[in-house]
């Protein structure tokens, strides 16, 4: 039968029909609707959210230990959090089935950076799956679970924003297939002490000419026309970027790329029909790096580090067409209209918070106030301009604390819930233990706002979690942000600004977006 479905719908339906015992995830954008669907979909599958993405990758670990599959869902750049647990899954291999779907963001849309996750799956010597579309996002999940469970080791699927977040029609099953049984491992490959750790990787490194005959097995060179003669230029195309080089309607031989290890010896093949490569690649130059290596100096191969394609932001048709020497009609492109920056909800508690922070940070003329990852991370905008800084998930503590430690005052952080129990409560607990003098605002809107209103792990928590870290009671409080409270919560911050020490204040309002839900 077919469903509509958006990439993450189908990547989340691929895994419910594979026999999905688990999935973990932290909410982020492009990847929430994964987990989100699962929730909707598949009760009987565990799909609570986590409270970072170290903790997903480590239990979705654990539930493939035990011999079942699981699914660990997240943006790029939680990939850097999960690091550790994901390189020495590698190392430890897997039991049932696992795979780790990372959902890149090029142009940045909602995101810090442009990372390309395929540089991790390459850094961990794991298997790489790359879908061009809805359908191969469907099909390949129960592939990769399949060769997870062959080659014993986590299998990355890559994923970028058009895929994700676009819909087409799927064919998928009538049915799901069953869970595994429980089986935990028994081998002492898990234990990675250095002696068990050494011949764990040295199996990790034979296992990459198995991998890379997987690869080569699956691709295969298309040509348009049944020509044979030598080609002035072939292509390279990358999961995504396949569809905008067919879209273009060149006649040029192209390898499709859905799978890693690159398959070299279907890249020498293509070389060998063509005079130069153009690589078409959603992200940063993995691929077009690889393939100089593979071919050599000698050969021409042409991409995002030539300037052939644009070396920031994602894909579109026209930049691959024009890449191809078909440029865009003039004209064709609509107008640009004028930026609309985004804004924090009308009546949000946040737009209090910063109230408050402003009208006091404006009476010591040294304030700094380091920001978040969050809905929040709008008050560095107009019409509040309030942040200093806003670096990565949980930076604001200790960004503040060592600003602090260098002299500035008053050091003022602003930190989500959400974000408070992702990565915010060690940098409060290193604050606590250096007696640092700084000011902690934990804005609790009772959810993880920022990409939809799920779950956040630490509500009704926060008071327990900060005097347990070491905060002193008299220097923790819980404020309504209102209007009408705005001269105490002014006097609350003043107050805990001039004590030398680690001072919470945490201002607790529901996000209006989640009250409209539950007022329906």
């Amino acid at each position: 039968m077919k469903k509509l479905l958006l990439g993450d719908e189908a990547v989340a339906l691929g895994a419910i029909h594979a026999g999905l015992s688990g999935v973990y995830a932290y909410p982020g954008t492009p990847s929430t609707e994964i987990t989100e669907y699962i929730q909707r979909l598949a009760p009987e599958v565990r799909s609570r959210w986590c409270t970072n993405e170290k903790t997903a990758m480590e239990a979705a670990l654990g539930m493939s230990y035990a011999g079942k599959r699981a699914l660990v869902c997240m943006k790029h750049v939680g990939m850097n959090v999960c690091a550790d647990a994901f390189v020495n899954s590698a190392i430890t291999g897997v039991n049932g089935g696992l795979v780790v779907l990372a959902a890149d963001d090029p142009s940045m849309h909602s995101s810090q950076n442009e990372q390309d996750s395929r540089f991790y799956g390459k850094f961990a010597l794991v298997p790489i799956f790359e879908p061009s579309c809805q359908q191969e996002a469907y099909d390949m999940v129960a592939r990769a679970f399949a060769l997870s469970e062959e080659v014993k080791l986590p299998v990355l699927l890559r994923a970028v924003t058009r895929l994700a977040h676009s819909r087409a029609a799927v064919e998928v099953a009538d049915e799901a297939a069953p869970q595994n049984a429980l089986n935990p491992a028994s081998d002492r490959g898990w234990v990675l002490l250095p002696a068990i750790a050494r011949r764990q990787y040295a199996g990790l490194i034979d296992k990459q000419d198995a991998l890379r005959s997987y690869s080569e097995s699956l691709a295969a060179i298309e040509y348009s026309s049944p020509s044979r003669a030598i080609a002035a230029l072939g292509v390279v195309a990358c999961g995504i970027g396949y569809n905008y080089v067919k879209e273009a309607g060149v006649d040029v031989p192209i390898l499709k790329i859905n799978h890693y290890p690159l398959p070299a010896a279907a890249i020498k093949a293509l070389s060998l029909r063509c005079r130069k490569i153009l690589v078409v690649e959603d992200g940063q130059p993995v691929v077009e790096q690889d393939i100089k290596a593979i071919l050599g100096a000698d050969y021409k191969v042409e991409g995002r580090l030539t300037g052939a394609l644009p070396r920031t932001g994602e894909l579109d048709p026209d930049n691959v067409a024009a890449a191809l020497g078909k440029p865009s009609a003039e004209g064709e492109k609509a107008s640009t209209l004028a930026n609309r920056p985004p804004q924090l909800c009308p009546g949000c508690g946040h737009r209090d918070v910063y109230t408050a922070l402003n009208k006091v940070a404006a009476e010591y003329p040294g304030a700094r106030i380091f920001g978040d990852i969050g809905c929040y991370t709008l008050g560095a905008l107009p019409p509040f301009n309030a942040l200093a800084s806003c670096v990565d998930m949980g930076a604001s503590i200790t960004m503040a604390k060592g600003a602090a430690d260098a002299g500035v005052f008053p050091a003022i952080a602003i930190i989500g819930d959400s974000t408070f129990t992702h990565s915010g409560m060690t940098g409060l607990l290193d604050a606590v233990n250096d007696h640092s003098n700084i000011t902690v605002v934990i804005s609790d809107n009772l959810t993880t706002a920022m990409t939809g209103g799920q779950d956040s792990a630490g509500t009704s928590k926060f008071e327990a979690i900060c005097l347990g870290l070491g905060v002193d009671p008299e220097h923790l409080h819980v404020v309504v942000p209102i209007p009408a409270n705005m001269e105490k919560i002014t006097e609350i911050i003043r107050s805990e600004i001039e004590y030398n020490g680690v001072s919470v204040i945490v201002p607790r309002r529901e996000c209006m977006q989640t009250l409209k839900k539950h007022r329906k």
